[in-house]
């Protein structure tokens, strides 16, 4: 794999990057309605942004004030090199500095397995997401 940096700050600083990896891939290859993907909790988030070699974004996610990780993506051209696990593992050491007990996310089907890898644990049924399937899953810190 190449060199990822992973860079975290608030939503002011990583908006650009951020914004721009979530956009191709929810909205344009999801078909996620843009209204659907923006919301009030960016502000109030601790964000985390994946740059490659070119200083690229190719990958994002969010930690939420609640210890929820969420809007976890990253881009088609660099999937299965381990760019969302840097990420993921990122945000779940902030949480654990900052004292939280768990984090949780809602996994896409497509994503479960890879959460799994992480030490993540399926809770409860298949529920629907903006029209797509997902489930709840947990991670104890």
């Amino acid at each position: 794999m190449s060199t990822v940096r992973v860079v975290l700050g608030d939503w002011s600083s990583l908006q650009k990057d951020a914004q721009a990896v979530r956009y191709q891939v929810f909205v344009v290859e999801q078909n996620i309605p843009a209204e659907l993907e923006w919301d009030v909790m960016d502000a109030q988030c601790l964000h985390a942004v994946a740059y490659n070699e070119q200083q690229q974004a190719i990958g994002t996610g969010r930690l939420l004030p609640d210890g929820h990780i969420g809007r976890m993506a990253v881009l088609a051209s660099a999937r299965n090199l381990g760019v969302g696990a840097e990420i993921l593992r990122e945000l779940m050491s902030q949480a654990r500095r900052r004292g939280d007990a768990e984090v949780r996310l809602n996994a896409q089907h497509t994503a479960e397995r890879f959460y799994l890898r992480e030490g993540f644990v399926r809770e409860g049924d298949s529920f629907e997401e903006a029209g797509i399937q997902h489930v709840a899953m947990k991670h104890t810190l």
